[in-house]
């Protein structure tokens, strides 16, 4: 899909990414070995196009995504609460609101964070269980989630 080629039946496929083929067959290749992926590079390099044309092409969506800031706190990374639930019900499945990452460890897919060195370090070390378990504690409900096979990130 990105660099180009012939699909199963033979069509022909117009490359998406010009440059360097061995760094997307490395980014490729990182994804497929169930590593996360970190795209480094100056401002206007192609990172967010190339993590959402692979997510695109691995998953067939590119949505799920964390726009992260300096302002990003540990709710928008893991979940969120439905504060007028979570008063009517107390802490529950239904007040629980997924984020972007909780959506793709419940389906499997590659969650894409944006501009991932802009939050604070102790955001990213949110992150840590996450990548190195695949797993993502929710002590309010005495649970985890478990990321299904097929989940990754891209940031």
């Amino acid at each position: 899909y990105l660099l180009g080629g012939k699909a199963g039946d033979g069509t022909p496929v117009t490359p998406k990414y010009v440059g360097r083929r061995r760094l997307m067959e490395t980014a490729v290749a990182t994804l497929a070995t169930d590593r996360a992926l970190l795209l480094l590079g100056v401002p206007g390099t192609a990172k967010s196009w190339v993590s959402e044309h692979l997510a695109a092409a691995i998953m067939g969506d590119s949505t799920l995504i964390v726009q992260c800031t300096a302002g990003t706190d540990e709710n928008q990374i893991r979940y969120g609460w439905n504060y007028a639930q979570l008063l009517a019900k107390g802490p529950s499945q239904e007040a629980l609101v997924p984020t972007p990452l909780y959506r793709a460890m419940q389906t499997g897919k590659l969650c894409r964070l944006e501009e991932l060195t802009r939050m604070g370090s102790d955001v990213q070390d949110t992150l840590i269980t996450v990548l190195s378990e695949k797993m993502m504690p929710i002590p309010e409900l005495n649970t985890s989630i478990y990321a299904q096979r097929g989940f990754n990130i891209i940031a």
